[in-house]
């Protein structure tokens, strides 16, 4: 699917085949060229408002799930990566999208985002929308995330996912799985908010997820790659775009259809594929 998408977002190239299927469709049927692109800007509009719709079920599901994990004794404070809101989706967004819900509830006591290095997505858009929305707010830098977890700062790790395989796994933005394991050591919960179009059932787990790597001028220059360079000249460069967080490593799964936990009659685990078949009243087969 790579020749539609980066291979790791599941969601882009199901969103890129199902389009090119509505225009091959409108190409064989009709005979003048207009209305194959009005086909195309139709099923864009519906992606579009089914997206928005989407993003606000994942967003009232997490929020309502996080108070209730929280018994709704005291404002959340929530920590995030990368960018996952409006600029990163149709619009409102998935993790940030939860966010978004906690503070129009009232219940959000802070947000905290990472700068996500070496392309810095958190300090160009998370936080930028942030400020946009007016939700109380802060940046930290990568590495500060576990000296803020440990002050008592963190009540919950939020992140998207480009990819969750059927037993959990979870591709996201490199830096990910650290913030996971960090989570874990200080007794914080992580989760993740995904549409089930980013649910794979076809891989077995992370270990089969095609991770690409990107420009080593990420690192060897400043503004991400696009400024002067700082590294020095013959360095190797080792820029895996995304890393895989464990399914053990995972809290809950918040989808639009409500959110997966564990089964703790099953070693832990998750079954994915019994809540997608319950939630939807299809077979996965």
């Amino acid at each position: 699917m790579s020749i539609f998408s980066r291979p790791t977002a599941v969601n882009l190239s199901d969103a890129a085949i199902k389009l090119k299927e509505i225009i091959s469709k409108a190409a064989s049927t009709v005979t003048v060229p207009e209305s194959v692109f009005q086909a195309y800007i139709e099923a864009a509009e519906i992606m579009l408002d089914d997206d928005v719709a989407t993003n606000k079920a994942i967003g009232s599901h997490g929020a309502n799930f996080l108070q209730h994990q929280q018994n709704n004794s005291k404002r959340l404070s929530v920590l995030t990566h990368c960018n996952t809101g409006s600029l990163a989706t149709a619009g409102y967004g998935t993790a940030l999208g939860v966010i978004r819900a906690l503070h129009a509830q009232g219940v959000l006591e802070r947000a905290y985002c990472t700068e996500t290095r070496p392309f810095n997505q958190g300090s160009r858009l998370t936080a930028f929308e942030l400020v946009h929305e007016k939700i109380p707010a802060t940046l930290i830098a990568d590495s500060a995330a576990a000296a803020l977890m440990k002050e008592g700062r963190v009540d919950a790790v939020i992140v998207g996912a480009d990819r969750v395989t059927a037993n959990g796994d979870t591709a996201n933005k490199i830096g990910t799985y650290s913030l996971a394991l960090c989570a874990m050591h200080h007794h914080i919960p992580f989760y993740v908010a995904a549409p089930l179009t980013s649910i794979d059932l076809s891989l077995s787990s992370g270990q089969e997820i095609v991770i690409e790597e990107r420009s080593a001028k990420e690192l060897l220059h400043t503004r991400g790659g696009l400024g002067e360079q700082v590294a020095a000249s013959g360095i190797s460069v080792w820029n895996p775009a995304f890393d895989v967080t464990p399914a053990n490593l995972i809290a809950g799964i918040i989808t639009e259809k409500g959110v997966i936990t564990k089964n703790d009659m099953k070693d832990d685990a998750f079954d994915i594929k019994d809540f997608i078949e319950k939630a939807t009243g299809k077979s996965t087969v």
